[in-house]
């Protein structure tokens, strides 16, 4: 009896914070994007809107948390507050939905590339634009404004795998956008290992498929990687991407099994 009273309690708080926040999405987007298009100084506005996406997602993530709906196990996460003159490219695996809320939680001065099918949600599309978020859309666009949010000093959040993992114990192949910015920026790789257990708001479950307990999520920090340990100097670009990818997929999929994250 105990145990369905805790499954239905944290099934509505649940409910309740997905409520919140698509409100509180709906007006930042309503809101912010307004603000930020007749703020005149451009980078104090950035720097305004991420500080309050930081806030907020930090009290999500300790509301959730509160009431019971799910864990937080962070290890190395003082590497995601990156100093000005030191940005970073955050690569983490993806799966669960729940990710770009945690990272967004521990990480102070972000920017994230996000779905181009975000830039159109009526709940987010102030919020993407007036943070000045990167779409996927273009590829060759993706890599130049990450260049340029990386040399404003800012940690650029990406999902290399571009959706949700298809299951517990695999990923989709990695994109190359990541390691085309990483060589024209010269910025460090943070590989991030994610995970969720029991597993929530994975591909295919539903916002409603809560668990029988609290799910705990998992976020492991590596060492910073640069992209000189992988690719030559002299290397035609194309192919040194291709070989950073490939190096920095086999090393987070080594380290999901080493921690435990994926089972062999």
């Amino acid at each position: 009896m105990k145990a369905r009273l805790d499954y239905h309690w944290r099934l509505v708080a649940t409910a309740l914070a997905f409520t919140v926040f698509g409100i509180c999405g709906l007006g930042f987007s309503l809101i912010l994007f307004p603000i930020a298009w007749l703020w005149p100084h451009r980078a104090s506005k950035q720097l305004a809107i991420t500080a309050i996406i930081h806030a907020f997602f930090r009290a999500l993530v300790a509301v959730l948390r509160g009431v019971g709906v799910m864990e937080l196990d962070a290890h190395g996460v003082a590497a995601l507050r990156r100093k000005v003159d030191d940005p970073a490219i955050v690569i983490a695996n993806h799966p669960t939905w729940l990710d770009v809320m945690v990272l967004l939680s521990l990480t102070p001065r972000a920017c994230c590339v996000v779905k181009s099918a975000h830039w159109g949600n009526p709940f987010f599309w102030g919020v993407v634009r007036a943070a000045e978020y990167v779409s996927n859309a273009d590829p060759l666009e993706l890599v130049e404004a990450g260049a340029r949010q990386l040399a404003r000093g800012y940690t650029m959040i990406i999902f290399p795998e571009g959706t949700r993992s298809p299951a517990r114990n695999r990923m989709h192949a990695f994109s190359r956008g990541f390691a085309h910015m990483a060589l024209k920026s010269g910025a460090p790789i943070l590989p991030v290992l994610m995970d969720c257990d029991p597993p929530a708001f994975t591909k295919g479950m539903r916002w409603y498929d809560v668990p029988e307990r609290a799910f705990r999520m998992r976020v492991n920090v590596l060492d910073p990687l640069g992209t000189n340990a992988f690719a030559a100097h002299d290397e035609p670009p194309a192919l040194a991407a291709r070989t950073v990818t490939s190096a920095i997929e086999a090393h987070i999929t080594q380290h999901l099994f080493d921690y435990g994250f994926f089972k062999a």
